[in-house]
């Protein structure tokens, strides 16, 4: 362990140039007494790492002194496929396995190419989970990981919707995150299913390996899911009329699902008529939530058809009026 974190201080050295033994503590998670001991193991083995003194001072290598010691280990090669999502690796418990992986590549940059790459960085940064979306609790997400990596058959304990718990027993192949949610992608009896990470409760690695189907691909199997699971949250249309706001707002009121609906009555043929408005399949949920999302348009959407709907919405609309009177 020791010897990671000496090669860690040193290529830290190398890529950032100056640091006083206070910002190495906080990089490494560790006291600055740790990190003199440290600076002085490296100089007894023949580095040249020199401190300067002062309040502008701190530790620095020797001016084109270059370590080639920056071969990536087994977990640091697979956390690289997490390097544009700093969040979901510390979610992972691979934050600290992926920041010794950049270290390494950075270090086996040339300068120039290793000054952009840190500009990049400076200058863009992406944040996974949406607005107004509360912190889950993840306690099995890092054990499910494991599983996954491992290719081990767990038993977990699983909230259903309704809020009914069910036993199963797994073959866990792959983990999907997605707007700020992590999901199991997991092989049960036979079947693959979709299971929400902040749903298990309970979880048992049994010890036993299985064989990863050849033919399962993660990235498919998702899709294909996704699309099922919005005809299973969409499942009928409502025709609509959208004034020119309407149409502007459809992404944020309606969603992905909406606004694929517009593109592709707009490429259909649709057109506007005199005032602008436009008229296109609009899918939304069942029920009263259906209500709830077309009601957030105001007076800036018509439905038209089913008459159904249309006469929900407006006894939702008469009794809004009569609550405001």
């Amino acid at each position: 362990m020791r010897a990671g974190r000496l090669l860690t201080v040193l290529l830290l050295l190398q890529n950032r140039g100056r640091m006083t033994a206070e910002e190495l503590a906080a990089e490494l998670e560790v006291s600055v007494r740790t990190v003199y001991r440290d600076i002085e193991a490296l100089s007894a083995s023949g580095v040249p790492v020199y401190a300067d003194r002062g309040r502008s001072g701190g530790y620095q290598l020797v001016d084109g002194y270059r370590t080639r010691l920056t071969g990536l280990n087994e977990d640091e090669a697979q956390s690289l496929a997490l390097a544009g999502l700093p969040v979901a690796a510390a979610e992972l418990g691979l934050g600290t396995v992926l920041a010794a992986a950049q270290l390494k590549l950075y270090a086996a940059l040339p300068q120039e190419l290793r000054s952009r790459a840190g500009r990049v960085a400076e200058r863009f940064y992406l944040d996974v989970p949406g607005w107004h979306r509360g912190i889950e609790s993840l306690p099995t997400l890092s054990a499910v990981a494991d599983a996954v990596w491992a290719g081990r058959r767990i038993r977990i304990r699983y909230e259903r919707w309704g809020q009914r718990e069910v036993e199963r027993v797994l073959e866990p192949l792959g983990l999907i995150l997605k707007a700020g949610n992590w999901y199991l992608a997991a092989r049960c009896e036979g079947t693959d299913r979709t299971y929400r990470i902040s749903r298990i409760h309970e979880l048992t690695d049994l010890g036993e390996e299985f064989e990863r189907p050849a033919e399962f691909d993660l990235a498919r199997y998702w899709q294909e899911w996704s699309e099922q699971f919005e005809r299973r949250m969409y499942p009928r249309k409502a025709t609509v009329r959208l004034s020119p706001r309407a149409q502007a707002l459809v992404p944020f009121y309606a969603g992905s699902v909406g606004a694929r609906a517009l593109r592709e009555a707009v490429a259909a043929g649709a057109e506007p008529d005199g005032d602008g408005w436009l008229t296109i399949e609009l899918p939304v949920e069942p029920g009263e939530p259906a209500i709830g999302e077309l009601l957030r348009f105001g007076p800036h959407l018509e439905v038209l058809a089913p008459q159904d709907l249309r006469t929900e919405l407006a006894a939702a609309i008469r009794e809004m009026g009569q609550a405001y009177e």
